[in-house]
């Protein structure tokens, strides 16, 4: 089910969204391949510690975080992933790593990769491994207000990452 905070959230400033609900997936490629988007449009959350505070780093599903480049943007030489015993109590109305990406609804600094930004739609797991939310890029952009920076590489498969 969304989380209520997301639904009253969207539905207090009007904004159209479809959900899709879908087989439960995991990754944010199985995500998007179950509920038939491209991995460009598919939004996956990363949780990032940058100088003891948590950011909400937001990315295509088919990209990864570029480190280098996300440290020189953001000014910062400390950073590192997250635990998710660090940000976890943080969500306690979404599933573990069903986070939706709109950081502003749970206290955190949101950032975006120019790469997602550049969609007419963006599609995102809605508190749960089972439905997705899809909505105008502008319109998230809007409601978030995150900053949109260049740290992402496409991710390009090997048999390894399609074996595991």
């Amino acid at each position: 089910m969304i989380t209520q905070k997301l639904k009253e959230h969207l539905n207090a400033h009007n904004i159209k969204y479809t959900t899709t609900s879908h087989s439960p997936a995991f990754t944010a490629m199985e995500v998007a391949a179950m509920a038939h988007v491209p991995g460009k449009q598919m939004a996956k959350v990363v949780i990032m510690q940058i100088e003891s505070r948590p950011i909400m780093a937001v990315l295509p599903a088919n990209y990864r975080i570029n480190s280098g480049r996300m440290m020189q943007a953001l000014h910062t030489e400390n950073m590192r992933l997250a635990d998710e015993t660090e940000f976890g109590n943080l969500f306690r109305d979404c599933e573990l790593g069903a986070m939706p990406p709109f950081g502003n609804l749970y206290g955190m600094q949101t950032i975006v990769a120019q790469s997602l930004a550049e969609d007419e739609y963006i599609t995102f797991s809605a508190g749960t491994h089972a439905e997705v939310m899809t909505l105008l890029f502008e319109d998230y952009r809007n409601l978030v207000k995150p900053k949109v920076i260049s740290f992402t590489d496409r991710f390009i498969p090997t048999e390894a990452d399609q074996d595991g």
